[in-house]
C-alpha cells in the first residue's frame, strides 16, 4: 500500500504528467515528417524515481512509416515539432536525445526498452495513438496501456495506471532490449532551458 500511494504521488507531481490539447496542421506534420532507417520498433519509455523507484511517467516512440512520439499526459515539447494530442511528430534522433535530456536528472532515471515489430503492427499502433486524443494529468501509463492492448502482440499486457507495472510487464515479452539512462544533472528540466537558450544540439 505505501509503494501503490508513492507511487500515485510520483505521478501528481513529476511536471511531465500534465498535457493540453493541441492540433499542427497538416502542413507543419507533413514538413515535420521523419522516416527513420531502423527497423519497425515500438520503444516504451519509463521514468523511475531514483529516490524510491517509483514508476512516474510513460510515454511510447513508435517507428514504423515514419517515427512519432506518444507521451500522453505530457508536457514534453520541442518548438519545431508538430503536436496533435500527445502524438509529436518529427522525431529524429536529436528530438529523441532531447525527450529523454527532458526527463533524465538526478532524481530520476529513464528506462528505455525496444522490441521489433512487423510494419503492420507499427502502423496499427500508431493509428492507435494518433486517435486516442489528449489524456488527462497522471493517465499517461493508462493511456499508453490502452492503446497496446488493441496492438497483435502486446493483448497480454496489463491495463494499468501505474508506470512501474507496465514497464516491468512490457520489459518480459520476448526480444525486448532495455537500457537504463541516468543523469546527474539537476532537478530542473534542463533540457527546456538548453532549448530557450537556442541550444544547437536540439534544434
Amino acid at each position: 500500500m505505501i509503494r501503490f500511494i508513492l507511487a500515485l504521488v510520483a505521478l501528481l507531481s513529476l511536471s511531465a504528467c500534465g498535457a493540453q490539447p493541441e492540433w499542427a496542421s497538416d502542413e507543419a506534420v507533413a514538413q515535420a515528417r521523419y522516416v527513420h532507417d531502423g527497423p519497425p520498433a515500438i520503444t516504451l519509455y519509463t521514468v523511475v524515481s531514483t529516490r524510491n523507484n517509483s514508476g512516474a511517467h510513460s510515454g511510447l516512440m513508435i517507428n514504423g512509416s515514419e517515427r512519432i512520439m506518444y507521451d500522453p499526459a505530457g508536457t514534453w515539447h520541442h518548438p519545431n515539432l508538430p503536436e496533435r494530442n500527445d502524438v509529436h511528430f518529427g522525431m529524429t534522433p536529436k528530438m529523441v536525445n532531447f525527450y529523454i535530456d527532458y526527463h533524465a536528472r538526478e532524481t530520476f532515471d529513464v528506462v528505455e526498452q525496444t522490441i521489433v515489430v512487423t510494419p503492420e503492427v507499427a502502423a496499427i499502433a500508431a493509428a492507435r495513438a494518433k486517435a486516442q486524443g489528449a489524456s488527462p494529468k497522471a493517465l499517461c501509463a493508462n493511456s499508453v496501456s490502452s492503446i497496446l492492448r488493441g496492438v497483435p502482440g502486446f493483448e497480454g499486457l496489463p491495463r494499468t495506471f501505474m508506470p512501474l507495472k507496465y514497464m516491468e510487464a512490457f520489459g518480459k515479452l520476448p526480444g525486448v532490449t532495455t537500457r537504463v539512462i541516468h543523469d546527474d544533472d539537476a532537478d530542473n528540466n534542463h533540457g527546456v532551458l538548453m532549448v530557450q537558450a537556442g541550444d544547437p544540439r536540439l534544434q
